[in-house]
């Protein structure tokens, strides 16, 4: 199983560390006066997350209803990485916002999904 989904539980990894590393690791990055870049960002995380856990499961997948079943899981754990910044960070903040941007991400993901699921299918003949 976890060999399966190495990509997702790479990007959950990769996803866990940009929310709980202390913010001034980042003062380098250069900042970009984009409004909302940080609900963009964090929409773009979960957007992927969901998208390896969808191209890694694809075969077994059964319908509608099962991928907003398999959407549970970054869901359940965007709002944790929230809960875990206000609770074991000093320079981090939970933000529901923060979880609206991760719904964004994952149900884009969930959207688009039957259409790039269909064009996998092409490339890869299966």
């Amino acid at each position: 199983m976890f060999k399966r989904n190495i990509l997702s539980i790479l990007v959950s990894l990769l996803i866990m560390y940009l929310s709980l590393a202390n913010s001034h690791a980042f003062d380098k990055v250069p900042e970009f006066k984009i409004p909302f870049l940080d609900k963009i960002v964090h929409s773009i995380m979960y957007f992927t997350l969901m998208s390896a856990i969808l191209f890694e499961n694809r075969k077994s997948l059964r319908g509608t209803s099962h991928l907003f079943l398999i959407a549970l899981l970054p869901l359940f754990y965007g709002i944790l990485m929230e809960v875990l910044q206000f609770s074991l960070t000093e320079t981090r903040s939970g933000n529901i916002y923060d979880v609206f941007a991760n719904s964004s991400g994952i149900l884009i993901s969930i959207l688009i999904w039957p259409w790039c699921n269909n064009l996998i299918k092409k490339i890869f003949r299966y």
